[in-house]
């Protein structure tokens, strides 16, 4: 099965926002905002997704992208 990939990093980085700085814009703990930047989280509340979208002034689709090949491909089995 294919995987999400995050692309929050590329989107702060195009708009030169801080981790820091769309944390207080967005509302959400800076941790939490940077375990998603780092493609650490398995789910995202909408809620959530639309005030980070309404801060960088973007489309869901510029933060999240679907990868058709499985996240393990190249991984060896021991």
């Amino acid at each position: 099965m294919g995987h999400i990939i995050l692309r929050l990093d590329r989107v702060m980085a195009d708009r030169k926002m801080s981790l820091n700085e769309l944390s207080e814009k967005v509302g959400v703990a800076n941790v939490n905002l940077s375990k998603m930047k780092n493609g650490r989280i398995s789910a995202i509340r909408f809620s959530t997704l639309a005030a980070i979208c309404e801060v960088l002034r973007c489309q869901p689709g510029d933060i999240l992208e679907y990868d058709p090949t499985p996240e393990d491909a190249g991984q060896v089995s021991r």
